[in-house]
């Protein structure tokens, strides 16, 4: 994982008038699933029930030689493994997720991804390290404007291969409860939900 300070921006596609749900969208639409909506009758859901959004192949990640990187418009870089993320404050909520492109299958014009209808939903208990801490601890420059960050997960969209990323702006980045996750309702992250670590931003 790395988490670059710089700015990134990603244009939108929404499918034509004509235009069905495409391969690619099933085959997003087969390895991912939704939250069964009668789980909502329990507080925290149960990791197997609680909805997923795998974009690429699910990254096979040795916890032995995992580092995040914190780099770019920072004083100083910054990696670590797992054993010294794990050796810093921990912090622990309940946070609901869920995906901001719920309910897209039924928007007109449809935007082009996983077509969900209104399953992408999802609450667990997160445990990890303040993100807010090692951005601190880097020192990040008066010109950063987002910070960026990059995952494991590697494939091929729209005709582009890339990495997965996503951005925040530094004052969200730097909120309270924004988290590193490495794990889910007690146990270790599984491999589908972002193993070894993922970012949690309650309320983003």
């Amino acid at each position: 994982m790395s988490i670059d300070l710089e700015r990134l921006s990603s244009p939108a596609r929404v499918a034509n008038p004509e235009e069905g749900i495409s391969s690619d969208e099933l085959q997003l639409a087969a390895r991912n699933h939704g939250m069964p909506l009668e789980s909502l009758q329990w507080d925290i859901t149960p990791p197997g029930l609680h909805y997923l959004l795998i974009h690429y192949d699910i990254p096979a990640i040795d916890p032995g030689t995992f580092e995040l990187v914190i780099d770019g418009l920072v004083d100083k870089s910054l990696s670590l493994d797992l054993d010294a993320l794990r050796s810093r404050p921990r912090i622990s909520a309940v946070v609901t997720l869920e995906c901001a492109g719920n309910g897209r299958a039924q928007l007109l014009p449809r935007p082009v991804s996983q077509p969900w209808v209104t399953e992408a939903v999802g609450t667990a208990r997160w445990t990890g390290t303040p993100l807010s801490s090692l951005l601190r601890e880097a020192g990040v420059a008066d010109g950063a404007v987002d910070v960026i960050f990059t995952g494991a997960d590697h494939g091929i969209e729209r005709g582009h291969e890339q990495d997965y990323q996503r951005a925040l702006p530094v004052a969200e980045a730097m909120g309270d409860g924004v988290m590193l996750a490495y794990e889910m309702n007690g146990a270790p992250l599984p491999p589908q939900h972002g193993a070894p670590l993922r970012l949690i931003v309650p309320g983003w």
